[in-house]
């Protein structure tokens, strides 16, 4: 009712985390620190006054200064795209939040190539590799490569919520 908004993402990384699980509760501990480094030399160690690359992010995205959406995309180094491309289809392409979950993805890899969600015209792959884009392949298995999400949208002038949540895994979005 006031418009406050929280952004979760319970996550352990791997299947079950760590492995470990606290006695007698059985809750799985997390692995979220895997990608760390303390190695100088690698891209991702972790150092004073550096922000090393994680896919913790759950998010929040304000309107002129009011509450606009609470989302989030999961799904390993997808995460970070996932996010960028889901909101670009709000901002951009003025999509609802189901529509801007629904729609096709890609995702660069870390070897430099490119995956691509089945669905894009083979018009656009050939503009892409013409371009110079290192396409992989083409990939008819939604989930994690491409992540998941779910997204709630809160009109400011009215309060009204309006929500959607991603086709590729299991979740759901809650708003009252």
């Amino acid at each position: 009712g006031n418009g406050n908004a929280c952004s979760l993402i319970n996550s352990l990384f791997h299947s079950f985390g760590s492995g470990l699980v606290s006695p007698g509760t059985g809750i799985a501990l997390q692995n979220r620190g895997i990608s760390f480094s303390l190695d100088p030399a690698h891209p991702n160690c972790l150092a004073p006054r550096k922000r090393p690359f994680h896919t913790i992010i759950p998010a929040i995205a304000t309107k002129n200064g009011d509450l606009w959406l609470s989302y989030g995309v999961m799904g390993g180094l997808q995460q970070a795209q996932g996010h960028l491309q889901v909101i670009s289809n709000m901002v951009d392409f003025g999509l609802d939040p189901q529509s801007a979950l629904d729609a096709r993805r890609f995702n660069v890899n870390l070897d430099g190539t490119t995956t691509l969600e089945q669905d894009f015209s083979s018009d656009l792959i050939e503009e892409l590799k013409s371009r110079g884009h290192l396409i992989a392949h083409e990939s008819g298995r939604a989930g994690v490569l491409f992540g998941g999400g779910q997204v709630i949208a809160r009109d400011p002038a009215s309060g009204v919520l309006t929500a959607g949540s991603d086709p590729r895994k299991d979740g759901c979005a809650i708003g009252w």
